[in-house]
């Protein structure tokens, strides 16, 4: 055999790893639109329209033309390469629905906390579930019309987010945007994990 002249063996792939990832944050804050951009399958959603009912319940100053609302959770899913797949999960974001989180989020390795900066009351809840859960998380402030109401080390005192949590920007709607922002997490979660044990 001629060592000189054959082709070196081929790079095998190693196994594919699938992991579940959770999106959340408060009403209106553009999860479905998150998950929607980032899937490279048509994306499962649980949109509703809203009705009267709601008149009074879900605060829609900030948002006058949304018409449809999540009920239980958005399904999408994404190749970060050949061996790593994420599952995502976005949940519901009225507080009506959180009975629903614990199963949203069981088994996850990280959520993404999507903020919208004219609205930070929102994302509290969402912000305390993840701590008290001890699942590793990232804040991700939505750029709405490409704009940021707030600085992030003002939005992370105005949080009280803790040092170690990743806060990024992003723009729901972009592909790349939130693709970025999931690796941030995967990378965050990784090494949250390593330093466990």
């Amino acid at each position: 055999m001629d060592f000189a002249t054959s082709s070196p063996p081929e790079r095998t792939a190693g196994p594919t790893t699938s992991v579940k990832i959770v999106v959340a944050g408060g009403f209106g804050v553009g999860k479905t639109t998150f998950v929607g951009a980032v899937s490279e399958i048509n994306p499962l959603t649980t949109e509703a329209v809203m009705t009267a009912a709601s008149d009074g319940i879900d605060d829609l100053s900030k948002v006058p033309d949304k018409t449809t609302t999540t009920v239980a959770m958005d399904f999408g899913r994404v190749s970060l390469d050949r061996e790593l797949i994420l599952y995502l999960f976005g949940t519901p974001g009225q507080n009506r629905f959180w009975f629903m989180w614990d199963d949203l989020t069981r088994g996850a390795i990280g959520a993404v906390v999507l903020v919208d900066t004219r609205r930070l009351a929102d994302c509290f809840s969402a912000i305390d579930y993840f701590e008290d859960a001890g699942l590793p998380y990232i804040v991700a402030l939505n750029c709405f019309d490409g704009t940021l109401s707030h600085a992030v080390d003002d939005v992370r005192e105005a949080l009280s987010i803790p040092s170690d949590v990743p806060i990024v920007t992003c723009d729901a709607r972009s592909r790349e945007s939130t693709k970025l922002t999931l690796i941030r997490l995967v990378e965050h979660a990784m090494s949250r994990f390593a330093a466990m044990r």
